[in-house]
């Protein structure tokens, strides 16, 4: 096995770009949900009452810039070529549940925006710049952006489990480079 980062694809692994905001996206998805739900059940006299809250809708802005980004790289870049021993079935499931991880982020980004916009204000990111607010008000748009910011970020928690699963699975079992191309790890021909 070989480490060789570039900055583009090619037909073997995904350029240092793309692998970058593929880790850190799924650090901040995990570490977003869990703050979420213990955000959920905070009093008003925890401490952290409105630092964590804050912090939550930063990173989450910033995740849904990367979210952004990381389109605009796969718009500009080619992916790394099908394995020879995906069949048709495992390459429709593939490209139809990174499709639904987009989705899902994007829902559950937007959501959140929604969501922490409903009192009209925007959404202060760590304090460097603001998001402005949405310039319309929708009847009940809290609960209602909160419930699909709830559900979308718990779907998308759990699709990725079962990402990282398939992903184990390709590297243990089948013994492909499914795994190691996302890490920029070439492997070699045995």
């Amino acid at each position: 096995m070989t480490v060789k980062l570039k900055l583009r694809n090619n037909d073997d692994t995904y350029g240092w770009p793309l692998i970058s905001l593929h880790w850190l996206m799924a650090v901040a998805v995990f570490g977003l949900y869990f703050l979420g739900l213990y955000i959920i059940d905070m009093s008003y006299y925890d401490p952290n009452y409105k630092t964590l809250p804050h912090w939550h809708r930063s990173v989450g802005m910033l995740v849904l810039l990367a979210l952004g980004l990381r389109l605009l790289c796969r718009c500009l870049d080619r992916s790394p070529r099908s394995l020879p021993g995906h069949g048709l079935a495992t390459r429709v499931m593939t490209r139809s549940a990174h499709t639904l991880l987009y989705l899902l982020m994007l829902v559950a980004l937007a959501s959140g925006y929604v969501m922490s916009t409903a009192d009209g204000y925007g959404v202060q990111v760590f304090n460097w710049f603001a998001v402005p607010a949405l310039p319309i008000e929708l009847h009940h748009q809290a609960d209602r952006a909160g419930w699909v910011h709830y559900w979308s970020s718990t779907a998308l928690v759990a699709l990725s489990c079962l990402h990282a699963l398939a992903a184990l699975k390709h590297h243990f079992i089948d013994k492909d480079s499914t795994l190691t191309r996302i890490l920029g790890i070439k492997r070699e021909s045995p």
